[in-house]
């Protein structure tokens, strides 16, 4: 390679690296119900409209809705009585909550903009208040805008990662650890909202101590050698616990 098109590509490579950093900078927000200070390039408005959009192929990844009535509306009862006790109420998110056929998978999650989800596997081990903490847990998610943050950062590390093949051979190792810090981020992410579906129970009059229960359900699903979905994209239970045990003491006190 020529001695001019190798300066080139520096100059072009970095600029990449400089606007990635620019862009970042500028994408800072708080987020008024949290108080945090994140990175975030999206409207409320474009969350709630990748949640819905997003929903109806994700439910038919877990074999649809589960097929009774009673036992949707029961979900959607109780996660309204959280939304309508806590802070969610005064967030523009449109929260709808789905029972998912699947009776395997021992999973809950929650897209961008306020669609909650529950598997049938995990609903059934649950009573009343445990379900509160799940649910709970993942408004927490829609609320500390979670998803719109991880996509900023994925956004941020690809044109790092874009700026440094550009300049060099580096591309591959950013892109390495641009994954190692979303995964480290996503687990504060999991703590955080922990510490809001702690806060959602008691505020609609559930004892919070069900939700280390829910923990310890958690962690009797995956056994001695199996990880439940929920468990390879959370925190693991053990370690949540005594953050759980912090915010019911913080929250009672109050």
């Amino acid at each position: 390679m020529r001695r001019g098109s190798w300066k080139i590509r520096i100059f072009i490579g970095l600029a990449i690296v400089a606007f990635a950093f620019i862009k970042r900078w500028s994408s800072k927000e708080e987020n008024p119900y949290t108080g945090r200070v994140q990175t975030i390039n999206m409207s409320t408005e474009q969350e709630i409209a990748i949640g819905l959009n997003s929903a109806p192929e994700i439910a038919q990844q877990y074999g649809g809705l589960y097929p009774d009535e009673k036992l949707q509306s029961y979900v959607d009862q109780i996660g309204h009585k959280l939304v309508q006790n806590s802070i969610a109420r005064e967030t523009p998110y449109k929260y709808d909550f789905h029972l998912l056929a699947d009776d395997q998978t021992i999973n809950a999650f929650a897209l961008p903009g306020g669609p909650v989800f529950i598997t049938y596997a995990l609903f059934k081990q649950l009573n009343e208040a445990q379900l509160a903490g799940v649910l709970g847990h993942e408004i927490g998610h829609v609320i500390g805008r979670h998803s719109a943050e991880r996509i900023a950062e994925g956004e941020f590390w690809q044109t790092l990662s874009t700026g440094a093949s550009v300049g060099g051979d580096m591309g591959g190792l950013v892109g390495g650890i641009g994954q190692n810090t979303l995964l480290k981020n996503g687990r504060g992410d999991e703590l955080e909202s922990d510490d809001l579906g702690v806060l959602f129970m008691i505020k609609s009059g559930y004892r919070p101590e069900e939700m280390i229960k829910v923990m310890e359900i958690l962690k009797a699903a995956a056994g001695p050698n199996r990880t439940p979905e929920f468990q390879s994209t959370h925190p693991d239970p053990e370690n949540r616990i005594e953050k759980i045990q912090e915010s019911i003491e913080k929250y009672r006190n109050q």
